[in-house]
């Protein structure tokens, strides 16, 4: 915590703790808008009358509005949220729990960001933000080759880049692997194209299927075109990936009953990259894809995980296991508070 916080709260505690309170509940009405006081209370597990004091003051201030379908920010209070986040999150001090994850993970950095992804889609946006700011921080001058997994994480956090990160910038943006199966909103392709658009890059596709044997994979990765693409891939500065659940990535993914039943015979847990782990991180089952291997992120300068959600709280303790030392991961509260829980996730 900042010097002159700290000064602040040695004399007044109960000031930082009331700041901190009003500002999660204006955070919470910005996820949730339009919300009832009912649900709102329920949600913040205080009563209807506590939380009627605060949301009459955020409307006397013009923070806040009323209306049949519930409460909502002002063009007022939407941008004090967001110029308060960054002072929030120095008030809220993960430091410690943040250390504590990356020591367990043995990676380089965990960014703990307040709220569960699962719930609340404007956790997606915080770590859209970090996301942005950490490559702002990492990218030096110049061209850089970032390589980007595809998924529903992935593409939300896609929309939060900025053009401020092009600033001095070569970006290209490529996807870390091939894939034309899934939707096509949360294709590798279609994020790619969303990060370089937002924040004033390039992007290169990579069009071959999602899923391939073997036999077919060795003709392909002659293709001219394809061999351009996965050079640049190979010479990627940043990795940009999600960690799946293996259940959730094997329907998604439209595999077989038997390749299900297999997933649950070995006990997968999570799916990175196209290998399916268990809960101690060992590969248990294998999806032939052209592009980066779990094995090929311990030759790249920044590698960036982002997950969140209790759910997902397992995927992330088994890719862990096996996630190269220069990793930052950015999750949320509510999956580090479940990791924490059990140590033997």
């Amino acid at each position: 915590m900042d010097t002159d916080l700290k000064l602040i709260e040695s004399i007044a505690p109960d000031f930082l703790q009331t700041v901190q309170w009003r500002y999660r509940i204006l955070q919470r009405i910005s996820w949730m808008q339009p919300v009832g006081r009912r649900i709102l209370a329920a949600d913040l597990g205080t009563s209807e009358r506590a939380l009627r004091r605060e949301t009459d003051l955020f409307r006397n201030s013009g923070l806040l509005d009323s209306s049949k379908s519930g409460m909502s920010l002002t063009a007022k209070g939407s941008k004090l949220v967001q110029q308060l986040s960054e002072l929030m999150n120095r008030l809220r001090d993960t430091s410690a729990i943040s250390e504590q994850l990356a020591s367990l993970f043995g990676i380089s950095r965990v960014v703990i960001l307040p709220g569960n992804s699962e719930q609340y889609h404007g956790v997606l946006d915080l770590m859209g933000h970090q996301l942005n700011n950490l490559l702002a921080s990492l990218l030096p001058g110049g061209r850089s080759i970032i390589a980007v997994m595809g998924g529903t994480t992935m593409a939300a956090v896609s929309e939060s880049l900025s053009p401020d990160l092009s600033a001095e910038r070569n970006l290209l943006f490529v996807p870390a692997r091939g894939g034309l199966g899934e939707t096509m909103a949360i294709q590798a392709n279609t994020v790619c194209a969303e990060m370089a658009t937002r924040s004033g890059g390039r992007y290169r596709n990579l069009y071959v299927p999602e899923e391939l044997s073997a036999k077919s994979v060795a003709p392909l990765l002659q293709e001219p075109v394809v061999k351009s693409v996965l050079d640049l891939i190979n010479h990627a500065d940043v990795v940009i990936h999600s960690i799946g659940r293996a259940k959730t990535m094997a329907n998604r993914r439209n595999m077989t009953t038997a390749e299900i039943n297999l997933l649950a015979q070995r006990q997968a847990v999570a799916e990175a990259f196209g290998d399916f782990l268990d809960a101690q991180g060992q590969v248990v089952y294998k999806v032939p894809k052209i592009g980066l291997q779990i094995s090929d992120l311990n030759d790249i300068s920044h590698v960036i995980a982002i997950a969140g959600g209790p759910k997902k709280a397992a995927a992330i303790a088994a890719y862990m296991k096996v996630a190269p030392q220069q990793t930052v991961l950015i999750t949320d509260e509510a999956a580090s508070e479940m990791i924490l829980r059990d140590k033997n996730l």
